[in-house]
């Protein structure tokens, strides 16, 4: 067991800092491109919609984008600091991301440094009372991500994958090592599928987790993916807004 004076002051600045969060879904994915940050974002706006507390908290440190999805240009953002640094409200939800720091530049950032940027902001960011913090997680299942599990407590992971076999497998990676974690995920998002796919649901079954929904493939999507106003009555918000409504029910 680590010695309390080898532990990361910042650690536990982390956990005092989300306890003000009743709860905390990251939504991971085990590949990119598979939409997790525009699900992410579409799950934070209809929150907001349906009048729930809800923060939004962008972890992809090297590759953030959910700005784009909100439609804002981060550099003309200076969050205000107070004992830390305070969300900005963006459309109803409270919004942090390394973009407003990066001014959405690139940032060269490898290894042990992605992992100190991550603390950093964890422990920077000052969050009101929250329903639900939605988190973009880096995709993949590199360091980033065991982090972002390793810092917080009540986390409530939401899974994205296709139904594309080059994504079966490394789904189920990612439930492997939550399991040997012992996080349960909230449920799994089967994205650009028409249908549900009998092999996701039987990944789902193998692992004792909730099917959310499967989202098909939108065809106008990217034409609307930054603009908020016109995404949130989209289809494809239409198909999130279920998976919302399974989320919100689960908690009552």
């Amino acid at each position: 067991m680590a010695k309390l004076e080898d532990i990361d002051p910042r650690v536990l600045v982390i956990k005092k800092r989300l306890k003000v969060v009743s709860e905390i879904i990251p939504v991971m994915s085990s590949k990119g491109g598979v939409g997790k940050t525009v699900i992410a974002t579409t799950i934070a706006l209809l929150l907001a919609r349906k009048g729930v507390c809800v923060g939004l908290l962008d972890l992809d440190i090297t590759n953030p984008s959910t700005h784009i999805v909100l439609g804002i240009n981060p550099a003309s953002i200076v969050p205000e600091e107070e004992k830390g640094v305070i969300p900005p409200r963006v459309h109803g939800i409270e919004y942090m991301t390394i973009a407003f720091y990066s001014k959405d530049n690139p940032l060269p950032l490898r290894g042990t440094e992605v992992d100190e940027a991550i603390k950093e902001i964890l422990a920077i960011t000052r969050w009101g009372r929250l329903d639900y913090l939605i988190i973009d997680t880096p995709p993949g299942l590199s360091d980033p991500v065991l982090d972002v599990l390793s810092y917080m407590d009540k986390i409530s992971p939401v899974i994205v994958t296709t139904p594309s076999p080059l994504s079966l497998k490394s789904v189920e990676r990612l439930l492997f090592m939550l399991t040997e974690a012992g996080i349960t995920p909230k449920g799994l998002i089967e994205n650009i599928a028409n249908k549900p796919s009998e092999r996701i649901i039987e990944i789902t079954k193998k692992y004792n987790i909730q099917y959310l929904g499967n989202i098909p493939y939108i065809e106008n999507l990217d034409i609307i993916i930054t603009d908020p106003e016109r995404l949130v009555k989209s289809d494809f918000a239409k198909k999130v807004d279920s998976i919302v409504s399974k989320l919100v029910e689960a908690n009552k």
